[in-house]
């Protein structure tokens, strides 16, 4: 009889009691092989809508449908063990009012087995962070450079470029976080604003274009990868997959070609 003890998921309150303390590792991930590497290495795991780009072609994630997001939130759960995961619930989706959200946020939830939910928007969106939260579907909260908004933005402009904006930034954390989210995506805004909003709240804030003080770290992982061919200066590329990918398919198309593939040891004798 083996001995081990079973892997256990990370929880929200285990990273809701991360403020302060050891960073948190985060990426993103859409499908099982690479979220069962993923898995291995970070704390929380998000099947984010920019899917819609990365993986679907999209110009903007304002067209994911929840059901996309739900077919790639089962896949990654199906590919981890040990990391929470958390799905992005996707342009209008949410917003219409709360009790929309918690339909649509309890569907996510009962078809993925995720652990949470993440919403875009800061005070505007409390009351619904609240509802949910009260009803049992924790969330992680998103302000700063928020994608779905980028059509009112006027694109993907960096925030808090204008210190006088900052407190309306901070008035977003805030907010926020007390109506109950566990954690704080901050997205896209000058390093001093992202240190001022990790300062005002009791949660953890997860930097992305942000700040190295923010209580965790997450990244797309196409891009760190290499795999796109223009990421933003926020990303530090750990990879090049990119052409060793097309160098890998060109070598297959040539082998083809000249009926060298498939060799001896590659076909059933």
């Amino acid at each position: 009889m083996s001995t081990q003890s079973p892997v256990r998921r990370t929880t929200v309150p285990q990273i809701r009691a991360r403020k302060g303390g050891a960073p948190i590792v985060s990426l993103t991930s859409y499908h099982a092989h690479t979220a069962a590497i993923v898995d291995r290495y970070a704390d929380f795991i998000l099947v984010g809508d920019s899917l819609g780009m990365v993986m679907h072609g999209m110009d903007s994630t304002i067209g994911v449908p929840l059901d996309l997001m739900i077919m790639h939130g089962r896949a990654v759960v199906r590919g981890t063990s040990r990391a929470l995961i958390v799905v992005d619930m996707p342009f209008g989706s949410y917003e219409e009012s709360p009790n929309m959200a918690f339909r649509n946020a309890a569907k996510v939830m009962k078809e993925t087995q995720c652990g949470a939910v993440k919403l875009e928007g800061g005070a505007r969106m409390a009351e619904t962070i609240r509802f949910l939260t009260e009803r049992g579907i924790p969330v992680m909260a998103h302000i700063g450079l928020t994608p779905q908004s980028s059509h009112v933005m006027g694109g993907f402009k960096t925030q808090g470029r204008e210190e006088d904006t900052w407190a309306s930034h901070i008035d977003d954390a805030r907010a926020v976080a007390e109506a109950g989210a566990f954690a704080l995506v901050v997205e896209g805004v000058v390093e001093p604003l992202a240190d001022k909003i990790t300062a005002a709240v009791d949660i953890p804030t997860i930097g992305i274009g942000a700040s190295v003080n923010c209580d965790g770290q997450i990244l797309v992982l196409e891009d760190m990868l290499g795999l796109n061919p223009w990421v933003p200066k926020f990303v530090k590329k750990y990879g090049d997959l990119g052409p060793a990918i097309e160098h890998a398919v060109s070598d297959y198309a040539e082998e083809v070609r000249a009926r060298s593939f498939p060799a001896k040891d590659h076909v059933y004798r």
